[in-house]
């Protein structure tokens, strides 16, 4: 499915309110979001029919775009209405969900106060985000150029389309080089992100990871913490600068995209897929599968 392009796609799109023909959802190239990234988005996953922590998301999606200064028109409920909804008139089980927000084109300039409000939601089959035999021996990730922007100069906080600029041009680059992806320090050049995921670090039995203050707090990240935790892995949230990588021994990514990916190399620094990455992969894997879960709560 990866060599058809997304605007050739079959089925249906939700689109403000209604279900449309999938090549109809279209909008129009004076639409302010597009020129001056007004627009927000969530990518969320559905493991057995079921988006995992779907009203997480909507709630992520309805404070991002309060943060750039705009209200959805739909309720959370009417939104997790719409995508299970969505999910079964295109009969997709395993599907990656792309809900979308964006100001219209009533006015064209920065200030754009009186637009409406526009909202989609995509769905669609996607495998996982790094090839099968990638994952299993570890990813490679180059050092980026960018960095994450101070939250006084960007809102960070929200899941705003202009934050990925960076993030596009430094993945682009690590590809080109042969990298599967790049690591993002900070504005303060502190260890932040990779380009669409969280990162982890392993070191004498606990996990290190950088405190999220100027770059997203991802669910899946807070999922992976919980897990680490239930198997009783101390987990460290601190400041984390990149000569430190050499200390540490493992490394893994975490996103709804990545969901628990281990790391091989990053720019000079080298790590082993031990066990510990291993069992937070399996772990996550049993937490999205609903059958799974259910067996795990029925036996607790």
């Amino acid at each position: 499915m990866a060599h058809v392009p997304f605007d050739q796609l079959n089925g249906e799109i939700w689109y403000d309110g209604a279900f449309v023909p999938w090549a109809d959802a279209k909008l129009h190239v004076l639409s302010h979001g597009l020129h001056y990234a007004s627009s927000v988005f969530e990518g969320e996953r559905a493991y057995g029919g079921e988006v995992f922590k779907l009203n997480e998301h909507t709630e992520r999606l309805h404070t991002s775009a309060e943060i750039l200064g705009f209200t959805i028109p739909w309720s959370v409920a009417e939104i997790n209405d719409a995508t299970r909804t969505l999910l079964t008139r295109m009969n997709l089980v395993d599907a990656y969900v792309r809900p979308i927000a964006w100001r219209g084109s009533e006015m064209m300039g920065v200030a754009a106060q009186a637009n409406s409000i526009h909202m989609a939601i995509a769905a669609w089959e996607w495998p996982s985000y790094f090839k099968p035999e990638e994952r299993l021996k570890g990813i490679r990730l180059d050092m980026a150029h960018y960095r994450r922007p101070d939250p006084a100069t960007a809102p960070s906080r929200s899941k705003a389309a202009g934050l990925y600029m960076i993030c596009t041009l430094s993945k682009h680059e690590a590809e080109r080089k042969g990298f599967a992806d790049a690591l993002m320090l900070d504005w303060r050049g502190q260890v932040a992100e990779a380009t669409g995921a969280n990162v982890f670090f392993v070191k004498d039995g606990k996990l290190h990871t950088p405190t999220p203050d100027c770059f997203l707090d991802g669910i899946t990240r807070r999922t992976v913490i919980g897990l680490a935790r239930k198997r009783g892995i101390e987990v460290v949230e601190r400041v984390i600068m990149p000569e430190e990588m050499e200390g540490f021994e493992q490394c893994f990514l975490t996103g709804t995209a990545a969901e628990v990916t281990p790391v091989s190399e990053i720019g000079p620094y080298t790590f082993q897929v031990g066990d510990i990455a291993k069992a937070l992969m399996e772990d996550y894997t049993a937490e999205v599968n609903p059958k799974a879960s259910a067996k795990v709560a029925a036996a607790e």
